[in-house]
């Protein structure tokens, strides 16, 4: 299955964890900060990772998928 070879699973991951960091930065850094951690902000720090690695792992695999039925 394309959506879990290793490249792309590589990728996503980087990609999830740069993106995802700084989004959480920037959206609970405050709240990190102040020790202010619940269940709720946690389910939403693990979405910010989540998020970022789907929609790399979607565009990386229909890329793929373009390129070998040769659409650009």
């Amino acid at each position: 299955m394309l959506c879990i070879s290793r490249s792309i699973v590589r990728r996503a991951s980087i990609t999830a964890l740069v993106v995802g960091t700084l989004l959480i930065g920037i959206n609970h850094g405050d709240a990190l900060l102040q020790g202010e951690i619940d269940a709720g902000r946690m389910l939403k720090i693990v979405l910010t990772f989540f998020v970022p690695y789907v929609v790399s792992t979607v565009s990386s695999a229909s890329t793929i998928l373009s390129m070998k039925d040769g659409q650009s």
